[in-house]
């Protein structure tokens, strides 16, 4: 499957006309567990811009041969984030400056489980080490094991990251709002860190 697959950086022009596939592609895929997020295409778009904007930011499309975009990550420097990211892992005593922050990385379930994960995380690894960032980090929302709606089979990506060479930071999370119905309240959830050094 990967073979049919090309990974394209965007940036100007291309990451504009991207960005309603790109908003449609984070909803779809962030609808279902463990995420259960209940996002809309114009927050979406303006959510995409502005990281697109951030510092040393970067942004790889997953693309068929037709030009479908099927999956995406992004990444930008940590200090370019809300306080609320950036605060718990100072507290924690890791320098914000040195540390470059992974987004998202989204990828349609047809296309999963044939390296496109691996080759999202090299390249976005590539791109903070060439600018000089001494350690990774991405947040992932904690879930309980009994949670109601998790999937019959579900299995977390707690060992590909683990693999990947990430970390758990012990006690450093955040705390982040979204709804998980269309109208519906911004629930709070739970946001654990994982860190690698680069």
């Amino acid at each position: 499957m990967s073979g049919t697959i090309r990974l394209k950086p965007l940036s100007g022009e291309a990451l504009h006309e991207a960005l309603p596939a790109l908003a449609r592609l984070r909803i779809e895929v962030f609808r279902d567990f463990p995420y259960l997020y209940a996002g809309t295409e114009a927050y979406e778009q303006t959510y995409l811009q502005t990281y697109a904007e951030a510092k040393d930011a970067f942004i790889i499309a997953a693309q068929t041969a037709g030009g479908e975009i099927v999956g995406c990550a992004t990444g930008s420097a940590l200090t370019d984030h809300h306080d609320d990211f950036v605060a718990p892992l100072a507290r924690a005593g890791h320098d914000p400056e040195t540390v470059f922050y992974f987004g998202e990385s989204v990828l349609l379930p047809a296309f999963r489980g044939h390296g496109l994960g691996h080759a999202f995380f090299d390249a976005r690894e590539d791109h903070a080490r060439t600018r000089g960032y001494a350690a990774a980090c991405f947040c992932a929302v904690e879930r309980p094991a009994d949670h109601p709606k998790r999937p019959e089979g579900y299995s977390p990506l707690d060992s590909f990251w683990g693999r990947r060479g990430y970390e758990k930071l012990p006690g450093v999370s955040a705390g982040f709002n979204w709804p998980e119905t269309a109208d519906g309240p911004d629930l709070p959830h739970t946001m654990n860190y994982w860190m690698r050094k680069l």
